[in-house]
């Protein structure tokens, strides 16, 4: 039976990605191994690991669900962070948000290219 999930998360440099993470996100690696770090994001963690691949993926990578997405957003461009603007398949964000009868999202790229989201349900 699948329990849990587990999000691995490509970088082309890990300093480049760590200084990111702690400056934009305030986030820290909480293991530390060759060529990878833990970080723990609420019940959950993510690894990232150091590869050429890295930024190559289009999609969205991972998501962060939030109680206040307008007052993270704001925190997050406070600490620097660009959210995209698009238009795809129906979806177009107004000041980088996405609304839907659901929920409220916003996505931004990290120092390596990977596409994240955070994301208020309603």
């Amino acid at each position: 039976m699948l329990t849990e999930t587990h999000t691995i998360l490509p970088a082309a440099d890990l300093r480049r990605f760590r200084t990111f993470y702690h400056d934009r996100l305030g986030l820290d690696p909480r293991e530390e191994h060759d060529g990878m770090l833990v970080y723990g994001s609420g019940p959950t963690e993510f690894e990232v690991y150091e590869t050429e691949n890295a930024g190559t993926a289009k999609n969205t990578q991972m998501v962060w669900i939030t109680d206040d997405l307008d007052g993270e957003m704001r925190r997050l461009r406070e600490a620097g962070v660009e959210f995209l603007d698009f238009e795809i398949d129906g979806m177009r964000t107004d000041h980088g948000v996405v609304s839907t009868d659901e929920m409220r999202s916003a996505w931004f790229t990290d120092s390596e290219g990977n596409v994240l989201c955070i994301t208020q349900m309603r």
